[in-house]
């Protein structure tokens, strides 16, 4: 198992066919004023990729853009909301098709309101996540190797949490509400943008 740290950009061909399980690491949770100082990516397999982000990029990062928006991929995320915002906004991408656990979390696991990430992990897969870096400085011109493995291992069990999620969905008759949710996605991080973070435009009041 290794991370790999990339600036600016993620080599060519870093990864083969298939979904890719995506985060984000900003300087705070205001989108437009907190910019975006790490995408971490994975495939499923046992390494994961940085890309890391200096203070004036131009967030050029041709290889990277074309990994997210490609429609062929599922771009698989953990509160996805947050993440496609910020990417929207720093690389001018819309990075789906999209499958947010966090939000397939709250449909079938109706018995709980603790859906976090490290929460996920530890009853589905029998795993314990350090939430210790959480708020560090992502912005540092040095990332310490406690970042680097804090930011990994929010993408390294994306792909199999999703797969015991959709096992769950099946078995509830949840699924296609899900994949309805998942599709709005986009359109949800892009109200946020907008100047609708908070408000519910499907609400009477």
């Amino acid at each position: 198992m290794t991370v790999y740290l990339h600036e600016e950009d993620l080599p060519v061909d870093t990864f083969g066919p298939g979904d890719i399980a995506v985060d984000t690491e900003t300087m705070g949770l205001l989108t437009p004023r907190d910019r975006l100082c790490v995408v971490q990516l994975s495939d499923g397999g046992p390494d994961e990729h940085l890309v890391r982000f200096a203070p004036d990029s131009d967030y050029a990062a041709p290889n990277l853009r074309a990994l997210l928006e490609d429609p062929a991929r599922v771009k698989l995320y953990h509160f996805g909301r947050f993440d496609l915002a910020a990417i929207d906004h720093y690389l001018g991408v819309t990075a789906a098709p999209v499958y947010c656990t966090k939000i397939a979390s709250r449909l079938v696991r109706t018995y709980t309101d603790r859906h976090g990430l490290k929460e996920l992990v530890r009853e589905l897969l029998g795993q314990e996540l350090s939430k210790a870096q959480q708020s560090s400085d992502w912005g540092s011109p040095v990332l310490s190797d406690a970042q680097k493995e804090y930011a990994a291992s929010d993408v390294r069990y994306l792909h199999r949490l999703r797969d015991e999620l959709n096992r769950r969905l099946k078995r509830e008759g949840r699924m296609d509400m899900a994949q309805a949710c998942f599709d709005f996605l986009p359109t949800r991080a892009a109200l946020d943008l907008a100047g609708w973070p908070e408000v519910d435009i499907f609400a009477h009041m």
